[in-house]
């Protein structure tokens, strides 16, 4: 029986002509980071990063989980990728582990570390597949951590040089590269409300994290290019559509306040080369504005050949004092990420939620589609990561019928072929994820994959969901709607 056989298709019974088709060149992907999957956290040289420190800090995972094995994909990934060939995606985005190329984050590549890459990248160009490397999904080495970590300024010029590195060693078989992956998280989650490593609660530091994540894009893509002519680089960001709770001046304005935090930051920076005037204002009282140098954000707004966007949700928000709603708050931090709006609740709006207790809104999606394609130059979109994370597990037949995420996923993927259809510039959608892995802190009581992983024999099966997207690839669209 083959992994995507026709007993795990009952979900996709619909005649085989296509009602909704995509253009023939849109890339179908799947998407994992190195620090989730990996594993073999110390071999072949690899040094340590702020999550392995994250991890041994007692109560900051969930479970007490760590990724020292995760889905051994270092000494699986031959059948990781036969089985996204059988999948039939024709892209794969996965990161690069800084710590496995430089241990320490500064000197000389550790080359048994880019012989994996080399091997990985070969053995999806032999399956057809195309390479898609981020080069940043949050595993800074910890040595430079020590040094200050993101909210220092060295750590953009390491991470440059850090993009050369791999840059050097693959850019003539990837040509697809994403420089730093929802900085919004890496800085906020990281450094403001301590639920992501590094862990530390220091709002002026989350924001100095931001600048400089965003710098080091843009000095990575200045080595890059420096480098080779023909690889196109973007960067990856969490965009959420943001809507006010009532029509008060107070929610009005706190979804001001989160747009701004969320998106605006983010994209002004990168595809204007400001940032916003009234988010400056609101930040005016951790004098965010001294560590912005002169020329950093021309540097920050290089040209970028396109733009990755990871959309899971909505934020709905409100100024007025109250309780904020179960499923919008952490469960890992009472302390808020939103640096300078720390008053805003976050609230439910009743809609079904995934199992991480995020509300299904594909809606949302084209909500921040459109703000990206209406407020700023034109740049090729792809959709980076969009998936639903659920407590999967085997049925008495031994499969995983996850009707819930291929709902999910078919919602958004109509909302991604009306916006082409709009003249929206969307090119490729990589789904979160090709298999279950180690989610941060919710360590492995959350699946994303498509996959099903048994971890304690690191045993592959693949959902009913797997099955559903493998045939919308091969049809190239979506069924009839019915």
């Amino acid at each position: 029986m083959t992994a995507f056989s026709a007993d795990q298709q009952t979900h996709q019974q619909a005649a085989d002509h296509t009602a909704e088709p995509f253009p023939q060149d849109f890339r179908w992907g799947v998407a994992t980071s190195a620090y989730q999957i990996e594993g073999a956290t110390a071999e072949d040289g690899r040094g340590r990063s702020i999550w392995d420190t994250f991890c041994d800090t007692p109560g900051a995972v969930l479970g007490g989980d760590t990724a020292a094995e995760a889905v051994d994909h270092y000494h699986r990934y031959r059948e990781d990728v036969a089985l996204m060939a059988e999948l039939g995606v024709n892209a794969y985005r996965f990161s690069l582990s800084w710590p496995r190329i430089q241990p320490t984050g500064t000197g000389p590549a550790e080359q048994r570390g880019l012989d994996f890459y080399r091997r990985l990248v070969d053995a999806l160009l032999e399956a057809g597949i195309e390479p898609w490397v981020t080069l940043y999904h949050w595993d800074l080495p910890q040595a430079l951590e020590d040094r200050g970590g993101w909210p220092e300024r060295d750590t953009a010029l390491r991470f440059a040089e850090f993009a050369a590195l791999a840059h050097q060693a693959l850019g003539d078989r990837v040509k697809n590269w994403l420089t730093i992956n929802e900085p919004w998280c890496a800085a906020y989650l990281g450094y403001a409300s301590g639920e992501h490593a590094p862990g530390r609660r220091e709002p002026a530091a989350a924001l100095e994290a931001a600048h400089h994540l965003l710098l080091g894009h843009g000095l990575a893509l200045e080595a890059m290019r420096g480098q080779r002519g023909d690889t196109r680089i973007g960067p990856a960001v969490n965009l959420y559509a943001v809507s006010p709770a009532g029509d008060a001046p107070e929610d009005i304005d706190a979804a001001r306040r989160i747009d701004g935090l969320q998106n605006r930051f983010f994209l002004d920076a990168l595809l204007l080369g400001r940032y916003p005037e009234d988010l400056l204002a609101d930040l005016a009282p951790f004098d965010f504005e001294r560590c912005v140098h002169d020329g950093d954000l021309k540097t920050i707004a290089g040209r970028n050949d396109l733009l990755g966007i990871n959309y899971y949700t909505r934020h709905t928000v409100s100024g007025r004092p109250g309780e904020a709603s179960q499923a919008a708050s952490s469960p890992f931090s009472s302390v808020s990420p939103w640096v300078g709006s720390e008053h805003v609740r976050f609230l439910g709006r009743g809609r079904p939620v995934t199992g991480m207790g995020w509300e299904i809104d594909p809606e949302g999606l084209r909500e921040v589609l459109d703000q990206v394609h209406r407020g700023y130059p034109p740049v090729p979109i792809y959709i980076t990561e969009n998936g639903a994370g659920y407590e999967d597990a085997p049925g008495p037949d031994g499969t995983v019928q996850d009707t819930e995420r291929i709902a999910y996923l078919e919602a958004h993927l109509r909302v991604c072929r009306q916006a082409i259809a709009d003249g929206i510039p969307l090119k490729g959608y990589f789904t979160w994820s090709l298999m279950d892995n180690f989610e941060w802190a919710w360590g492995y009581s959350r699946r994303f994959g498509l996959v099903y992983v048994d971890y304690a024999t690191q045993r592959r099966l693949p959902k009913a969901s797997a099955a559903w997207y493998s045939r919308v690839i091969r049809r190239g669209g979506l069924p009839d709607r019915h």
